[in-house]
This record gives structure tokens, C-alpha cells and sequence, in this order.
């Protein structure tokens, strides 16, 4: 075999799964392969670089759970390898009076969950973020700021280190199961296994239909596009400023976000990308798009939540419009201090109900285990989320001889 264990993708999932299976099974060889040219090309290299504290999360939740968890170990990490971050704090504010309930239902989930945090009045909120506008807020101090694309490169040194491999430039095509391997066609060769795991991200639905495993969910892509403050302009947030999301929807809604290099991100909005890899609005895949368009579960939602959606798109087509989005969490904001700056693109796993599924999703099938859900906060949740995987994959490693 090439390789006792093959992970498909090399995100931030992928590496720090083969991280922890390289730790728990030293022994066994562990083989990643990427189809770009580089580790973190996709979701792991487009996100915010938020150390998430798990406010948000309905308790119980794997997202709740993993991510105390995985926040802690990240951090710990980071502090090993050198990595730059920084537990600056963020608030989330209530704008209006009319936010103030989820504010609460918020404060009462992190309470649930562990988080240290407190309801804060607008006085205080001032102290904190002085171009902020809000009735109250809540501060959570144990939030923080990273580069997530360093942590996979250093992830991928250490899988090296301990004699695995991480390909780039190797796609994956088919999988072919057998009885007691797994074969892994790619352009160039084939790579046999004796266990697998589908990181794959942006293709994971993809990646388990070619295993032979039906997908309970189908992938739709949605482009999250950014702003960034001009220099001149980066005093209006000193660190992160959220609003009260919509509990209707996984997505946070446009804040600002402190950088580790001290640049100032605003948004991101959600619109549909016309490719799984869209990061620009020009972006078009036919394949891709008619997968979305032709799913009942997105139109489904699309059905129920349409106006939403046209919001969505005005802001993105809008630039007045993103603004004024801006300008309810900082009003001090002006177009002028906006400059477009990089999109990234969210793995929403969708049921064909219409369900956006809110959670991370493990499936677990003989040789193979599909990551088939893992939004935000995966990047924080990244090492905890691998050992999750490990743990799936223990029953089926522990008790066999490590192949050397």
C-alpha cells in the first residue's frame, strides 16, 4: 500500500486530521493529497482568521463542543509553533431594542456553553469600541485573531516529519472500495490505502458519491465577499465588532474583524457563487451551477427565503448598500474608506428538505469516513474535529498490525 491511511484534501480539516492520526498511530503511514498547489488554497486560506469562542452554538451541539475544545488546543498550538495570535475580544451588539431578546438568548448560550462573557450597557460598549453604535452589547474577552493559513502549512510540516506525505497537485477522481483497501484514482497514478478520509471540503458530497456512499446533504456554495478599511480608516474598530445574527441562518452578518497583521476586514455578505470555487462574481462553472439550481433543497430554501437572498445580492452588486449594512454596527464608516479586498466561499451543506445543516456532520462507512459538514468555526475546531475523526476511524485501526 502507499499509505496505511489517505486523507482526501488539504485544508485546515485534512492536515490537522492527519496531524492527530500521525500522533495517535506514529506508526502508521499517513498520505494527504490536495489538488492544489498548495495546503489551505480553499476555505482554510479565505476566512476571517476569528478564534471562535463558541457563543453561538446550540449546547450540546458538536460546534459547541468542539469548538471550547479545539479553541484551547489551537491556541496551544499556535503558542509551540511561533504562530502569531492574539486573544483580543469582541462584543456583539444590539443595535436597536428590538435585537435585545437574542442578545440575551446569545448571552444565555454562552453562559450553556462555558464561555466567558458578559452583558455589557452602551457606556461600556464605548470604552471598548468607541465608533460602535449599540443599546447593549455583549463582550467576550476570549476571542482572537490568527493566520489559519500558517497553521496549515506548519500542520503539514509536522505530518512530514513524522514520515507521512502531503501531494499537492494530486486530485482525487474515483474511489474505488475494496474489501480490504481503498484505491484513489487521480490523472497521474493510483494510491491504495487501507483506510480514508473525505476532507474535501467544497467536493465532499462529490467525494462520497464517488465512494458509493449517497450523500445526505448536497454542497451549495455561497461567496462571502469583503471590504477592507483604508489605513486612514482602521481606528473605527479596534478589534472585532459583530452584530446579533439572524437565527434563521448560520451566517454571522457583516462586522468588522481585526486582522493579525493589524488590517481591518469588513463583512461578509452570502450570495450564491456560480462555482464551488467562485471567489469572483465573474466566477462561472456550468457543472457546478446547474447542481445548486437543480437541488430541491436549494430551492427550497431559496423558495422560503427570497427576499433574503435578493438582499444579499443588492449588497453585493451595491457597494451604497453593503455601507449602509456597515454603518448600523459603526456609523462613522464612509464608502470611501472601503477598498475591495479578498471573498471566500462557504461549504453549505443543505438537506433536501431545505435544512441548512448548522452543525459539523461525521459520517462514518467501512474504510472510510466523510467529513461531510464542517462550517464555521472548523478552523477553530480543526484539531478538536480531527480526533473526532480519529476516534471514528479507532475502531477499525486499533488491534490491526501497523504496516511499516
Amino acid at each position: 500500500m502507499d499509505a496505511n491511511i489517505a486523507v482526501i484534501g488539504g485544508g485546515i480539516v485534512g492536515l490537522a486530521t492527519a496531524y492527530r492520526l500521525g500522533q495517535r498511530y506514529p506508526h502508521y503511514r499517513v498520505l494527504v493529497l490536495e489538488k492544489e498547489s498548495q495546503v489551505g488554497a480553499h476555505q482554510s486560506g479565505h476566512n476571517s482568521g476569528v478564534l471562535h469562542s463558541g457563543i453561538y452554538y446550540r449546547p450540546g451541539s458538536l460546534k459547541a463542543l468542539n469548538c471550547r475544545q479545539g479553541k484551547l488546543a489551537m491556541e496551544a498550538f499556535c503558542k509551540d509553533e511561533g504562530i502569531p495570535y492574539e486573544v483580543c475580544g469582541k462584543v456583539i451588539v444590539a443595535v436597536t431594542d428590538e435585537e435585545l431578546p437574542l442578545l440575551e438568548r446569545i448571552y444565555e448560550r454562552g453562559q450553556q456553553n462555558g464561555v466567558r462573557c458578559e452583558l455589557i450597557p452602551a457606556e461600556r460598549l464605548a470604552e471598548l469600541e468607541p465608533h460602535a453604535a449599540g443599546v447593549r452589547a455583549i463582550h467576550v474577552p476570549e476571542a482572537g485573531i490568527v493566520d489559519y493559513r500558517q497553521v496549515c502549512i506548519r500542520l503539514a510540516q509536522h505530518v512530514k516529519l513524522r514520515g507521512g506525505d502531503v501531494l499537492t497537485g494530486a486530485r482525487v477522481e474515483r474511489v474505488v472500495r475494496g474489501t480490504n483497501q481503498v484505491e484513489l484514482v487521480t490523472a497521474e497514478r493510483t494510491y491504495v490505502a487501507g483506510w480514508v478520509v473525505n476532507c474535501a471540503g467544497l467536493h465532499c458530497d462529490r467525494m462520497m458519491a464517488a465512494a458509493g456512499q449517497p450523500p445526505e446533504t448536497r454542497i451549495v456554495p455561497f461567496r462571502g465577499e469583503y471590504y477592507e478599511l483604508q489605513p486612514q480608516a482602521r481606528h473605527l474598530c479596534r478589534n472585532l465588532i459583530y452584530p446579533v445574527p439572524n437565527p434563521a441562518f448560520p451566517f454571522l452578518g457583516v462586522h468588522f474583524t481585526r486582522m493579525v497583521d493589524g488590517s481591518i476586514e469588513c463583512g461578509p455578505n452570502a450570495v450564491l457563487a456560480f462555482a464551488r470555487e467562485g471567489y469572483r462574481k465573474t466566477d462561472f462553472n456550468l457543472r457546478d451551477l446547474a447542481e445548486s439550481l437543480g437541488y430541491v433543497g436549494f430551492r427550497r430554501l431559496a423558495f422560503k427565503y427570497w427576499r433574503t437572498g435578493l438582499g444579499e445580492m443588492w449588497r453585493s452588486y451595491n457597494k451604497a448598500a453593503f455601507v449602509h449594512a456597515l454603518q448600523r454596527l459603526v456609523p462613522d464608516v464612509r464608502g470611501a474608506d472601503l477598498v475591495p479586498a479578498r471573498a471566500g466561499v462557504r461549504a453549505q451543506a443543505i438537506r433536501p428538505d431545505g435544512e441548512m445543516v448548522d452543525d459539523f456532520l461525521i459520517q462514518a462507512t467501512d474504510r472510510i469516513i466523510h467529513v461531510e459538514s464542517a462550517p464555521s468555526p472548523a478552523a477553530t475546531s480543526s484539531l478538536n474535529i480531527g480526533q473526532l475523526v480519529v476516534d471514528a476511524l479507532a475502531p477499525q485501526l486499533d488491534g490491526q498490525a501497523a504496516e511499516k
